[in-house]
């Protein structure tokens, strides 16, 4: 199934520009045992729980609300408990549009493990392959872009804060019959922002095979890896069969004593 557009899509102009997608160790060791590619439910991203969710100033200002009123306040609450039950039926996986390596991004996302690196069409030529309905685009920060009503302009749009991220975002929209719906309400039919918790058979996240070997161009690892780390990461990319050039990263204080098996 080809991947899909939507509104306010934004891509790179060259398809062959450089992604990154810092994972930790453990689901690095993961990703080679299986060679299936990780999508988290968008409700679980811990660092932004508005993840997905529009603006609330811009849900004012659509529906020439006043939040300082009792019933507007309800008609606020019950669209932004609504998105986020739409939500819950996205599935992502992140990627960073490279431009040079920062401390900040290793820190935040992949402190102990390593990053993963590909190009946008590669990417996108994986998500083809898969049977679901896929997305895949630049997520744009802030609000001033947004130009319609719509579900995906908003599970593509974050807060102005995380700009520096530069997200190539990765989208399965998976709709889970046993989700529910107005999970949003109360006993007393008042709305709130946040639904009780869909039941455990929604599943936190979904894995689709991936052909590794054209996917990933190399693997850089964590800056602050030792040699038996970096060894580990190499052999478990031999071990596969896999031949991805494996290099420290550029940010490591002693680059160039580690190992590195790049041409």
């Amino acid at each position: 199934m080809a991947v899909e557009t939507y509104p306010d899509q934004l891509e790179p102009t060259n398809p062959d520009v450089v992604i990154w997608r810092f994972i930790r160790m453990d689901k690095f060791r993961d990703l080679i045992a299986t060679s299936q590619l990780y999508f988290c439910r968008a409700d679980l991203f811990e660092n932004d729980k508005h993840e997905g969710l529009p603006p609330e100033k811009y849900l004012c200002s659509v529906f020439s609300l006043n939040p300082l009123l009792l019933q507007d306040r309800r008609t606020l609450d019950n669209q932004l408990g609504t998105f986020a039950q739409f939500r819950e039926g996205f599935y992502v996986s992140c990627w960073h549009l490279f431009r040079n390596e920062t401390d900040k991004m290793w820190k935040e996302y992949g402190d102990d493990g390593v990053a993963i690196c590909s190009r946008y069409y590669l990417l996108k030529s994986a998500l083809d392959a898969m049977g679901d309905q896929a997305f895949l685009g630049l997520v744009r920060y802030g609000e001033k872009h947004l130009s319609r009503y719509n579900l995906l302009s908003f599970i593509m749009t974050k807060r102005e804060k995380y700009k520096e991220e530069q997200e190539v975002r990765a989208m399965l929209w998976i709709r889970d019959l046993h989700a529910g719906i107005n999970r949003h309400f109360d006993v007393e039919n008042r709305p709130h922002r946040i639904p009780t918790p869909p039941p455990d058979r929604v599943l936190p996240g979904y894995k689709r095979k991936v052909d590794l070997q054209t996917l990933i161009t190399k693997i850089v690892v964590t800056p602050w890896a030792s040699p038996a780390t970096f060894n580990e990461v190499d052999r478990l990319v031999k071990s596969k069969g896999y031949v991805i050039p494996v290099q420290p990263s550029g940010l490591t204080p002693y680059y160039g004593l580690l190992p590195s098996t790049a041409s």
